[in-house]
């Protein structure tokens, strides 16, 4: 097909644009053949009722309208643009004020603070705010829903939420036994006994790298951990390995990570301690990256000493699967993403999913990892029924952790 260089005209329809494919097949597959949008798609160049911009590129499909005049008019281009000047104001009216129907849902107010200082109201007052408040409010909401049926809850956290002061959170909701099962990353459990062992300080996210390194301080956003405390961790582990593998080659019996978690919770002997009170209520605690951190350096120190000391990881990923299936409802809160995310998430796949869940994390869901994929993404999955009770809010979680507790697992009876 020979090409010209293309023209815009200005065509008027007759009979009405809707009505030409049916009318015009002829012009169907010329308008096809050069590669030009179907009619009906030319509304962004729409000037009036029946006036739209063409560009024609063949000579085929041009002589084909000039011919065919009882289908168009060809509008003298002078003409078009007068009449298009003439409406200017007509159409931006059209498009800016046009009357819409009245939305759906809670009018958006925010908290008076003329009735005083009211912290309950206040965050009553998220419902109605919009934004993130109001997702808090739903996960506010979601919560409430699990603890009133009866749901097994698991709860996900990664290990900075232990390096920081949440620890108290949630070593509170294992020892009133409010959620049924934990599962952190190894960070998440060797900095619980890190801090039976000594403190750890408030720093700054700027503080100078290489002066800390050289003070032995290991800083975790604004938070510092003196290296001497990783020592004393080893002071208190490498016994309790010893007798693990003892007991391992006495009867061959060997270790699970949720095991070993329950065992290190039981001698730390420390009421402030997550797993202390997750060993005493028997609430498990899954770690599926149980080597990454800390404790893994310590495995790592002890097999280098005992090259058939094991650990058994296949016995808790049966176990943590096992604990979906049968359940009436199950509820998920993850707070941060990663492993944890996935590991709770994949196990309730064995249920065909779980009733609630509630998501706190920062993370984007444009590189498509899980971390930062909404619950509707683990809906596609089975992990989470089509019909749960869910959300995502997009906080750092120790924020907003601490008042989620408080309106929700912190008003129930212990």
């Amino acid at each position: 097909m020979i090409r010209t260089n293309p023209i815009i005209i200005i065509i008027q329809t007759n009979p009405p644009l809707k009505k030409l494919n049916a009318a015009s097949p002829k012009l169907q597959k010329l308008v096809h053949q050069t590669k030009i949008a179907p009619f009906k798609k030319i509304n962004p160049s729409k000037i009036s009722n029946h006036l739209f911009i063409l560009l024609l590129e063949t000579p085929s499909l041009k002589r084909f309208l000039f011919r065919n005049t009882y289908i168009f008019k060809i509008l003298s281009l002078d003409y078009c643009m007068e009449k298009f000047k003439n409406n200017k104001e007509k159409i931006a009216r059209e498009n800016i004020l046009r009357v819409s129907d009245e939305a759906e849902g809670i009018n958006i107010k925010g908290y008076d603070f003329n009735q005083g200082i009211n912290y309950e109201k206040i965050l009553a007052s998220f419902e109605s705010t919009g934004i993130q408040a109001s997702n808090f409010y739903t996960a506010v909401k979601i919560i409430n829903k699990m603890i009133d049926s009866r749901a097994f809850i698991y709860l996900g956290y990664t290990s900075n939420m232990v390096t920081s002061g949440l620890r108290d959170i949630i070593r509170y909701l294992t020892e009133h036994k409010k959620i049924n099962i934990l599962v952190t990353t190894a960070g998440g459990i060797e900095e619980d006994f890190l801090k039976c062992l000594g403190n750890f300080k408030l720093g700054g996210f700027r503080l100078s790298g290489k002066s800390l390194r050289e003070k032995g301080i290991n800083r975790a956003g604004n938070i510092l951990i003196p290296n001497s405390r990783y020592c004393a961790f080893e002071d208190f582990i490498i016994p309790i390995l010893e007798e693990i593998y003892n007991e391992q080659k006495k009867t061959g019996k060997i270790i699970t990570p949720s095991k070993l978690i329950w065992k290190l919770g039981e001698k730390i002997n420390n009421e402030d301690s997550i797993y202390h009170w997750a060993w005493k209520n028997e609430i498990p605690v899954f770690c599926p990256a149980i080597t990454d951190g800390s404790l893994g350096d310590m495995i790592y120190f002890f097999k280098s000493k005992h090259p058939d000391f094991k650990i058994d990881v296949t016995e808790d990923i049966w176990e943590i699967n096992n604990s979906t299936i049968g359940k009436n409802k199950t509820g998920i809160i993850i707070l941060g993403a990663g492993i944890v995310k996935h590991h709770i998430c994949n196990a309730n796949m064995f249920r065909n999913g779980a009733d609630y869940a509630v998501y706190i994390n920062t993370i984007p869901e444009y590189d498509g990892s899980d971390s930062g994929a909404l619950p509707e993404e683990a809906v596609s999955w089975g992990k989470i029924l089509p019909e749960a009770k869910k959300i995502k809010v997009y906080a750092e979680a120790s924020l907003v952790f601490p008042l989620l507790v408080a309106e929700t697992f912190a008003k129930e009876k212990h």
